[in-house]
């Protein structure tokens, strides 16, 4: 961890523990060394955060192109392993920044959803989750995040002393998937991405939280 990154993961950590009562759950589910990708449900802006620091690797994240454009700002996100994404969360450059991360050992949080939920369920995953899936050969963890709505959904103003949480569960095998796109066409593609996605999503609604 870089100085300004370790500075950040102990703020947020300390934050996590004392305002929201923090309880963490199946961490040991991911690995330590190597490519990993931490796909999660959206429901506030204290889910990536809360994601990454209660993992002792360091973590990449996503962040709006545009805030990359303040310079302080946009020094702290890049000593934070932020990675530049248009306003969808996607686009071409996104991904090949994605996927050199990946690459090179790193982990990184990926939405599945997309975006943060308006009324704290689960919503349908989109597809490109299962493309950056897909097109490399990292670790694939499914992650839940507890509480998080009602602590700062995007109906609040200012975060609640709600108790949040976070599972990692057990990682998720797409060998098959990942040998079968190879050498389908275009269209099976499409639908291996989707499919991809989909399993996450089913897999994140599976895990739980006991208080």
């Amino acid at each position: 961890m870089s100085f300004s990154y370790r500075v950040g993961w102990t703020v947020f950590r300390l934050i996590y523990s004392t305002y929201f009562r923090w309880k963490i759950v199946g961490r040991e589910n991911v690995p330590l060394t190597g490519p990993v990708i931490l796909a999660g449900n959206h429901a506030s802006f204290i889910d990536p955060p809360l994601i990454g620091c209660a993992l002792s690797r360091d973590i990449n994240y996503l962040g709006r192109e545009s805030l990359f454009r303040y310079p302080v700002v946009g020094w702290v996100l890049r000593s934070w392993n932020s990675v530049p994404v248009d306003r969808d969360g996607g686009g071409a450059r996104g991904l090949k920044v994605i996927l050199d991360r990946l690459l090179k050992g790193g982990a990184i949080i990926l939405f599945p959803e997309g975006t943060r939920t308006k009324d704290g369920r689960l919503q349908p995953a989109r597809s490109g989750v299962g493309l950056t899936v897909i097109k490399s050969e990292a670790v694939v963890i499914p992650v839940r995040v507890f509480g998080t709505f009602e602590a700062w959904g995007r109906h609040m103003t200012l975060p609640r002393p709600k108790r949040i949480g976070v599972v990692y569960g057990a990682p998720m095998d797409f060998s098959a998937l990942r040998l079968e796109a190879k050498a389908c066409g275009k269209d099976r593609l499409k639908a291996i991405y989707q499919e991809v996605a989909d399993r996450i999503m089913a897999e994140i609604a599976k895990l739980e939280m006991k208080w």
